[in-house]
């Protein structure tokens, strides 16, 4: 089974210590771009998170939004660091004797510095269960996240085929009318002769049917699009087996619509012929199509 690569889904766990939602979304993207944003208090668990994420998700730009709403009376605590405090008044110190300057450190000025007070909100125990409570969260919203995308999957998938359909019914209208082009420029050269020896030899002279084969033969091998009808088809082989895996299939898909795109353009450079060339210009219009579907494929 295939899957987008763009997709929506919010999910909330809900327990004593407070409620944890998360919300994802993803558009298209060449490789796995994740961003996550999340209140501070997570982000020990980062590493994690994107562990999780990309055993279920290689490719497209994902958005991870986490919220948490705190249910605990006596969430927020204030936590001394007094090592820390010594060590500034120690070198504050030590600056006086060095520099012969005014220590006028004060107690209001130490509780300004960095990290002296911090705000403690969790406990050990409280970390515990908020991970447990996390993964919980992030492991409900990625498998729903998932099974919207394959089921976004499984309608490209379809969308895919029909349009592949349609390419090799176009194929088929190319190599069944390519001889015609052909047989038409051999009448035409026959007649464009003719004529020239009716207007200036009085027809006395006969014309070269060897001679005409010959450049009726020159003609068709410049005009030939045998191998590249032949290589199309196998490329449309190809790629409704790759819509078939269940890997990710996107880069390789890309890849065989830029080969088909590089036949269509072939075809077309080398038609004479009005309808190869509206053919031609149909197929690069439906392969176009599919390069533009292949782009939501993960």
């Amino acid at each position: 089974m295939i899957k987008s690569m763009t997709g929506f889904d919010r999910y909330e766990v809900t327990e004593e210590i407070g409620k944890i939602m998360v919300e994802m979304k993803a558009v298209n993207h060449r490789y796995l771009d994740l961003s996550i944003k999340m209140p501070r208090i997570f982000n020990c668990f980062e590493a994690q998170i994107r562990n999780q994420i990309k055993e279920s998700i290689s490719r497209g730009k994902v958005e991870i939004y986490i919220s948490f709403e705190d249910y605990r009376e006596d969430n927020i605590k204030l936590r001394y660091n007094s090592e820390l405090a010594k060590e500034y008044v120690k070198y504050a110190k030590l600056m006086e004797e060095e520099l012969n300057l005014t220590n006028d450190l004060r107690v209001s000025t130490l509780m300004r510095q960095p990290e002296v007070f911090e705000m403690e909100t969790l406990s050990e125990k409280d970390y515990q269960v908020l991970e447990s409570l996390l993964m919980k969260a992030l492991d409900g919203a990625t498998k729903e996240f998932v099974a919207a995308r394959v089921a976004e999957g499984e309608n490209l998938k379809a969308d895919l085929i029909g349009k592949i359909d349609e390419l090799i019914k176009v194929v088929d209208e190319i190599e069944a009318y390519s001889p015609n082009v052909t047989e038409s420029y051999r009448e035409r050269l026959t007649a464009k002769i003719k004529e020239t020896l009716t207007a200036y030899l009085d027809g006395s002279v006969t014309i070269d049917e060897g001679r005409i084969l010959t450049e009726v033969a020159i003609y068709s091998d410049k005009v030939c699009t045998d191998e590249e009808t032949v290589r199309l088809k196998n490329h449309f082989k190809n790629a409704r087996a790759e819509l078939m895996k269940s890997d990710s299939v996107g880069r390789k898909l890309d890849f065989l619509a830029q080969e088909m795109n590089r036949e269509a353009n072939t075809i077309l450079s080398k038609s004479n012929d009005m309808t190869i060339s509206e053919l031609a210009v149909r197929l690069k219009t439906e392969i176009e199509k599919i390069r533009e579907q292949i782009q939501n494929i993960e």
